[in-house]
C-alpha cells in the first residue's frame, strides 16, 4: 500500500502468484511479502515510503481495527440485538449534557454522515430508545434525545460489552503497556487534529 515498489519482487509474484496478508493486500504487488521477517534498512524522513517494518505494523492496525469492529458488532447483535453503530448512539448520549445531542454533532462524534446518522436515530427511534425534538432557535436543527428506555437498554447491553473490550485489547496489555498504548492513540489523534486545523486554515 504504501511501501516503496520492488520490481524484482514483482516479477516474482507474477510468476509465483500472489501472497496475500492477512487484511487481504498483496504482498508482492506491495513489495511486503507477509511472512518476511522486517529486518530492512531505516527510512529517512525524506523517504516516500514506508519501511518493511513500518509497513507491517500498518498492516496489523488495519486488520485489527476492521476484525475488532467486526467482532464488537457481531457479538452486539448476538447478546442485544444491536449493531456497534447504535450502541454508540446511545452510549455517546447517555453521556451527553442532559442526554441529548444535536444530530449534526452526534453525527461528527460517531464519525458518521449526517445521512447515515439520520437512518440510525430513524431505527432507534422506532425502538423507542431515542426521540427527535426541534433544536431551541433553530427551524432547522434537530436534537437527539436518549429515552429511558434506550439507557435501559444500554445498561444491559453495557457490562457484557465492557468485557469483552478488555478481554480482547486491555488485559493481554499489562499496566505498561497500556500507557504506550495510551500515549500513541493521544499522539496519533493530536497529529490529526493539527493536520485538520492546517487544513482548514490553508482554506479559509
Amino acid at each position: 500500500m504504501f511501501a516503496k515498489p520492488d520490481p524484482s519482487r514483482w516479477r516474482g509474484t507474477q510468476r509465483g502468484g500472489s501472497a496475500r496478508d492477512p487484511a487481504g493486500h498483496s504482498g508482492g504487488t506491495l513489495g511486503n511479502a507477509p511472512d518476511r521477517v522486517a529486518a530492512a534498512e531505516p527510512t529517512t524522513r525524506d523517504e516516500p515510503w514506508l519501511s518493511d517494518r513500518e509497513q507491517q505494523v500498518w498492516r496489523s492496525f488495519l486488520e485489527l481495527s476492521g476484525t475488532l469492529t467486526e467482532h464488537l458488532d457481531r457479538e452486539l447483535r448476538r447478546d442485544a440485538g444491536i449493531p456497534h453503530t447504535y450502541y454508540q448512539v446511545l452510549a455517546m448520549l447517555s453521556e451527553a449534557p442532559g442526554r441529548a445531542l444535536r444530530m449534526s454533532d452526534l453525527a461528527a462524534a460517531a464519525w458518521a454522515s449526517p445521512s447515515r446518522m439520520s437512518h440510525a436515530v430513524d431505527r432507534l427511534q422506532e425502538a423507542g430508545w431515542v426521540e427527535r425534538r426541534p433544536a431551541p432557535g433553530d427551524g432547522r436543527g434537530q436534537i437527539a434525545v436518549l429515552t429511558e428506555a434506550g439507557h435501559r437498554k444500554l445498561a444491559e447491553a453495557a457490562p457484557d460489552h465492557a468485557r469483552t473490550v478488555r478481554a480482547i485489547l486491555f488485559d493481554p496489555l499489562g499496566p505498561e503497556l497500556l500507557d504506550a498504548f495510551a500515549e500513541i492513540c493521544r499522539s496519533a489523534l493530536q497529529q490529526l487534529a493539527d493536520r485538520d486545523a492546517t487544513c482548514r486554515t490553508a482554506t479559509t
